[in-house]
């Protein structure tokens, strides 16, 4: 799965370092590689990453790969993207969306 150096790839391992404790909110991005919403929301949100870099974190969790955090924020559908703020899940949404509307989302949270 092709990723930018903008969005950070995060692990079970690495989930609760990189976004639980991030000073910034997080946008997390759960993905699959098998999925083609997932494929068609990357770049707009290596977009975002870019260019909202001072405000949001951006990362993606393969859900294939790290089961456990998935289970634990009781991921079903990919892409799921959910906001954390302070260590806490504070807006999910579900399936691709386009780039103005996420940053409607996330203009509502951040």
């Amino acid at each position: 799965m092709m990723r930018t150096d903008a969005v950070t790839a995060v692990t079970d391992a690495t989930f609760a370092g990189e976004v639980l404790e991030s000073e910034l909110p997080v946008l997390v991005e759960f993905t699959a590689s098998w999925c083609p919403p997932c494929r068609m929301i990357a770049p707009v949100l290596a977009e975002i990453a870019e260019e909202q870099a001072d405000r949001v974190k951006v990362v993606a969790l393969d859900v294939d790969a790290n089961p456990e955090t998935a289970a634990a924020y009781r991921v079903l559908s990919m892409p799921t993207l959910m906001v954390f703020r302070d260590g806490r899940a504070v807006q999910t949404t579900v399936g691709a969306r386009a780039k103005r509307r996420l940053m409607a989302d996330l203009d509502e949270v951040l």
